[in-house]
């Protein structure tokens, strides 16, 4: 089959590899329809080699067409439309029956400390190949499957995988109720749902963003939106000069106007393993400028919910100020499952609530995910969401996209 891997720092090719096979008998094997890039791909493609090989498959937001399963499936069949959350769980465990799926007891990476494993992730968690391919092996796949209806296209559902839920937490963790005002640092695809959910969930919301088109597509849904340079005095109209009752941190450890992680992030790219490994579990190594933003703005008593993935361990936080303006802060990685019956009803909804099909805006051949990597970590042409077709013929494609989406 072909697919995307990695080969080192801002280095992607999509190779020939060998198909997945059942490994297990809760194996389920996924023909892919639609897989995406996601923001959180970006950190593998600058930041985190230290803890990847040459060759590694990427992608964690995959949907497809179950093709095979193992002899312990019992709910899945040959045939069934399928979304593949990014985490692995076993839905059984003390976390799961919890709804911590992305601290799932059975799947944890004890070797480095970390939670549940993901798809197409790094070391860190799992080297579990990922989903930017033709065909994807599902581990425990009764519990990591949601199955889909067949009418709608595939951007109608592919958000499930990952980039919904995630919003969907980061609004629930802000304890958003009608009448609440809420910031949005940050409106990548993330960002844009959380904004969608909470003005859904009967929020005031407004959201900062540098770049323009971003900032374009969530006005389309009625979303306040401002530069960075105004958003001081945006929040401070917004709300009377209280602060937002809670901000909800979209953007992660990639903030501009961080130079010296920025920095760090550099150095890291050019040591050798066994100096970049340590360097990035026991350093502080992420931007946080949007992070101390947040906790400037909201307001006192507010919520700071963080969506934005952070890894360092050695971040500098200003205490006095958390303490003093009695904030709640609230994190962590998405529990797809958890979220999926709040949303799936959404998702399906004839009126598209939550602007599904106004999100993905290169639709592409997987032969084309090289230089979609690149245009997405540039955000250049008005990139947003990229959707990776396995089925695509790339021939089409040339140097171009092969399709660019409406809106």
């Amino acid at each position: 089959m072909r697919a995307v891997t990695w080969q080192g720092k801002r280095k992607i090719s999509v190779d020939t590899v060998p198909d997945p096979v059942i490994q297990e008998p809760g194996d389920a094997i996924v023909r892919v329809t639609s897989t995406a890039i996601c923001g959180s791909d970006l950190h593998l493609y600058e930041l985190f080699g230290p803890f990847l090989d040459s060759g590694d498959i990427l992608g964690h937001e995959t949907m497809g067409v179950v093709e095979e399963v193992g002899p312990g499936v019992s709910t899945l069949r040959v045939g069934q439309r399928v979304v593949i959350p990014f985490n692995i769980a076993c839905g059984e465990c003390w976390m799961c029956q919890r709804g911590l799926q992305s601290q799932c007891e059975r799947t944890q990476v004890t070797e480095y400390g970390s939670g549940a494993a993901l798809f197409g992730y790094t070391k860190l968690y799992g080297q579990v190949p990922g989903g930017q391919a033709e065909l994807l092996r599902v581990p425990l796949a009764d519990h990591n499957s949601i199955v889909v209806g067949e009418e709608l296209p595939d951007e109608r559902y592919l958000f499930l995988s990952d980039i919904l839920p995630t919003a969907a937490q980061g609004v629930a963790y802000a304890g958003i109720e009608r009448g609440d005002t809420t910031l949005v640092l940050g409106l990548g695809p993330v960002g844009q749902f959380a904004a969608r959910l909470a003005a859904h969930r009967g929020a005031r919301v407004l959201a900062v963003e540098p770049v323009a088109e971003r900032r374009e597509m969530a006005a389309r849904h009625g979303i306040a939106v401002c530069d960075v340079d105004e958003v001081a005095e945006a929040a401070a109209d917004f709300t009377d000069g209280r602060g937002p009752d809670s901000v909800i941190d979209a953007v992660g450890m990639e903030a501009h106007g961080s130079p010296g992680a920025h920095a760090a992030h550099t150095a890291i790219g050019v040591l050798p393993d066994v100096l970049a490994k340590p360097m990035m579990e026991h350093a502080g190594i992420d931007r946080t400028a949007a992070l101390l933003q947040g906790i400037d703005l909201v307001r006192r008593g507010g919520t700071l919910s963080i969506s934005g993935v952070y890894v360092g361990n050695a971040d500098t936080l200003p205490m006095k100020t958390l303490f003093d303006k009695q904030l709640t802060l609230k994190m962590g990685q998405c529990n797809v499952k958890r979220w999926i019956s709040d949303l799936l009803p959404l998702v399906e909804r004839d009126d598209d609530p939550l602007g599904t099909a106004d999100l993905t805006t290169h639709r592409v051949p997987l032969e084309s995910a090289p230089e979609m990597y690149e245009l997405f970590q540039k955000k250049q042409d008005g990139c947003i969401k990229v959707v990776l077709d396995p089925a695509a013929d790339a021939v089409t494609n040339g140097s171009r996209p092969a399709h660019r989406s409406e809106g």
